[in-house]
């Protein structure tokens, strides 16, 4: 695997095998090593990426917008590693359970609001954010990326999660991720993309940087 993880995360023997590992409070069932919590890419997106060998350029202590919190599974192992880290999510009932997870986390700061008005938390989120980690289950997945573009610092970057079957559930895959990148080439130059499975059918992971 080419990239190297940022500083907090680790590869260590957890329940048995080696797995992808932060340190924290755990969050959703995951087994433990003392302080180390293993993070699941098959429930992870950006875990999927990192196991996979993508080029994240997380180095550790980044500022990060997270785009589509939930409950908070993959954005408590950013915290976990990252600097200041603001969680959007738009659904209540999430976002409550996300709110738990920030109480043993003092970088995350949950923000119950949508990710397709980024207004309504532009003043809150500091300008020049060090990545946009996007995984948003909606219509318009790129036009969300396009809209937090705002956000994110020049030499930052945009990890974004393509869900095929939230975009278009009728349509091919491959034509809808085509789509996607293209829409994103008007303001990102696309790095590195690459489909996520085994771990999540029908996504594709791009890895993008302001032009």
């Amino acid at each position: 695997m080419s990239s190297e993880l940022p500083a907090g995360v680790e590869r260590r023997v957890v329940d048995g095998r080696e797995r992808l590992a932060t340190r924290g409070e755990p969050v959703y069932g995951e087994p433990t090593d003392g302080e180390w919590r293993a993070w699941n890419p098959a429930r992870s997106k950006l875990g999927a990426m990192l196991e996979l060998g993508m080029e994240t350029a997380f180095e550790g202590g980044e500022r990060v917008l997270y785009l589509g919190a939930a409950s908070g599974t993959t954005v408590s192992h950013v915290a976990d590693f990252a600097g200041p880290t603001y969680a959007v999510e738009f659904a209540p009932r999430p976002a409550r359970d996300l709110l738990s997870v920030a109480a043993s986390r003092p970088r995350l700061f949950p923000l119950l609001k949508d990710a397709r008005r980024p207004e309504t938390y532009a003043h809150v989120v500091e300008a020049g954010v060090d990545a946009i980690v996007q995984d948003v289950a909606t219509r318009g997945q790129a036009r969300v990326a396009l809209e937090n573009r705002r956000f994110l610092a020049d030499d930052g970057r945009l990890l974004l999660a393509v869900k095929a079957r939230s975009e278009d559930v009728a349509r091919e895959p491959a034509a809808v991720f085509e789509e996607i990148t293209d829409e994103l080439a008007a303001e990102y130059a696309l790095l590195e993309r690459r489909r996520l499975e085994p771990y999540h059918a029908d996504h594709l992971a791009v890895v993008a940087e302001p032009r």
